[in-house]
C-alpha cells in the first residue's frame, strides 16, 4: 500500500509493531530469535557486543539483552543505561543461563523489565515482548488531548473524528505521540519510520508533517500537537 492510500474507519487491521533491539553474541541464537520476532512483525536490530548495543539504543523501543556478552556483562550495559537520561526508561527483556535467584534479584534490581532463563521457548519469549510493549504504551493506543491513535487498527481520531491518514502519516505521527517532548531530526525520522532501506531525502519528511498539520487542522506557528524546533527537528508537544 503507498503512501497515498488513505486509511479510513474499518479499513485495515494493522498493529504497529515495535523496533527491537537483539544484543546476544550467540549468532545461531540471535538469527533463530531475529527470524522469530519478525515472524510477529517486529523489526529487529542485532548487536553481538554490549558496545554494538549502546551504539544502537537509540534507534529502538526495547532492547533484549543477554547477560553474558564479550566485552563486558549484560547487567553492567542495563546499569549504564538506567544512569543515563536518554535510556532510563527503554524497557529491557533480560536473557541468561543464569538461573539463581539472586541473579534474577540482581537483574531486576539493575532495571530490567523482565527476565527470562534459558532455555526458554521463542513462543514465550515472542510473548513476553508483545505483553512488555503492552505495558509501556507501545501497543493498544495512544491518548494525547483531543487526539486520539488506535494502533491495532491504525486508525486516528481527533475530538472523535476519523482522520483521513495514509499509512505512513499514521506511523510518523504515532511515533512522535508515543514520545512525547523529545525533539528527533529528520535524519532520525527516516531511520525510525521510514527504515534504513528508505532512498528519500530529509525532504519527506517535511512534507509529511506538513500534511499531518493541514489535517489536524494546526496552526504552524501554534502548533496543538506537531512543534517545529528550527534548525534541529521536530517533536510532539507535551
Amino acid at each position: 500500500m503507498g503512501d497515498d492510500t488513505s486509511l479510513t474507519k474499518g479499513a485495515l487491521d494493522f498493529k504497529l509493531m515495535a523496533k527491537l533491539l537483539l544484543v546476544e553474541d550467540e549468532p545461531s541464537v540471535r538469527m533463530g530469535l531475529r527470524l522469530s520476532l519478525a515472524k510477529a512483525g517486529h523489526q529487529v536490530l542485532e548487536a553481538a557486543t554490549a558496545q554494538e548495543g549502546w551504539d544502537k539504543l537509540a534507534l529502538v523501543d526495547l532492547v533484549i539483552l543477554d547477560w553474558m556478552l564479550p566485552d563486558e556483562p549484560g547487567v553492567r550495559l542495563l546499569e549504564r543505561m538506567r544512569r543515563d537520561g536518554r535510556y532510563e526508561a527503554l524497557p529491557v527483556l533480560m536473557l541468561t543461563a543464569r538461573a539463581g535467584e539472586g541473579d534474577r534479584v540482581e537483574g531486576l534490581t539493575q532495571g530490567a523489565d523482565d527476565y527470562l532463563t534459558k532455555p526458554f521457548s521463542t513462543p514465550e519469549l515472542v510473548a513476553r515482548v508483545q505483553a512488555l510493549l503492552r505495558r509501556v504504551g507501545k501497543s493498544g493506543r495512544i491518548e494525547r488531548g483531543a487526539l486520539s491513535l488506535d494502533l491495532e487498527r491504525h486508525q486516528a481520531f481527533l475530538e472523535g473524528h476519523p482522520l483521513e491518514l495514509t499509512r505512513r502519516e499514521f506511523d510518523l505521527l504515532a511515533f512522535l505521540a508515543r514520545h512525547p517532548g523529545r525533539v528527533y531530526t529528520r535524519e532520525e525520522l527516516l531511520e525510525r519510520v521510514w527504515g534504513q532501506e528508505f532512498l528519500g531525502t530529509v525532504r519527506t519528511v517535511d512534507q509529511h508533517v506538513a500534511q499531518l498539520r493541514d489535517k489536524l487542522n494546526e496552526d504552524p506557528k501554534n502548533p496543538r500537537f506537531l512543534e517545529t524546533l528550527r534548525g534541529v527537528g521536530y517533536r510532539f508537544k507535551e
